[in-house]
């Protein structure tokens, strides 16, 4: 049996809740939705901007709707594939699903994440969930150091996240990248976080299907289920 009420909130992620029963026991589940709406998203300066094309509109007597739009791979909630910063990278078609969909943690934490502070991250994850600490997510104005990309690129973890455009500073970010994208770490920029506290979610931020492409925009999402 299977029961399902849902409740969407004002706030920009959009937060569901679902009530359902396995074996007799009940569960409770909260979906997040951490992504940036695209045609008002942040942008990373230099970057063309989502734009939005309407070709047929039924409010000019047309019998359909048909939109077409264009967008850079790295707008909003998107991800960074290794080809990226690297010239014999992995493309987005070429990683597994697998970095992109499992148990993750969310950290929080605010100014420059330093070498000591990814090491503090990795360790409170794995305390949580071994699975989960291949998949974190740092919640928080942020910027992560060359040391914290080392320390993150040294562990098994596949993917890291944040909320800004750019993983390391904006000025300079390519050593960051380079250290990450190169260790196959892959790259979640741009989601949002404020509404989620720290803690062991289900993500699910898989990327378009997109052929020999650097990157792609995403729709992620964090799942917490309780049991009642």
């Amino acid at each position: 049996m299977i029961r399902q009420t849902v409740k969407f909130q004002s706030y920009r992620e959009i937060e569901s809740t679902h009530e359902f029963e396995v074996g007799g026991e009940e569960y409770a589940m909260k979906v997040y939705d951490i992504s940036q709406e695209v045609f008002s998203c942040e942008v990373y300066p230099g970057d063309p901007i989502p734009e939005k094309n309407v070709l047929k509109s039924m409010q000019k007597g047309e019998v359909y709707n048909l939109t077409a739009f264009s967008m850079c791979a790295h707008n909003g909630t998107h991800i960074d594939a290794p080809f990226h910063f690297i010239r014999d990278g992995k493309t987005v078609d070429e990683i597994c699903l697998e970095a992109f969909v499992g148990m993750a943690y969310v950290a929080e934490h605010n100014g420059i994440v330093t070498g000591n502070d990814a090491t503090e991250i990795i360790e409170k994850a794995k305390k949580q969930s071994s699975d989960a600490s291949k998949r974190v997510l740092i919640k928080g104005n942020v910027e992560v150091s060359l040391e914290a990309a080392r320390v993150f690129a040294s562990s098994d973890i596949m993917l890291l996240g944040n909320e800004s455009q750019t993983i390391g500073p904006q000025d300079a970010p390519m050593a960051v990248h380079l250290t990450l994208l190169g260790s196959d770490v892959v790259l979640l920029e741009g989601i949002r976080l404020s509404e989620v506290s720290e803690g062991v979610y289900f993500l699910n931020a898989a990327p378009l299907n997109l052929s020999g492409a650097d990157g792609s925009p995403c729709r992620a999402v964090l799942i917490d289920i309780d049991e009642r």
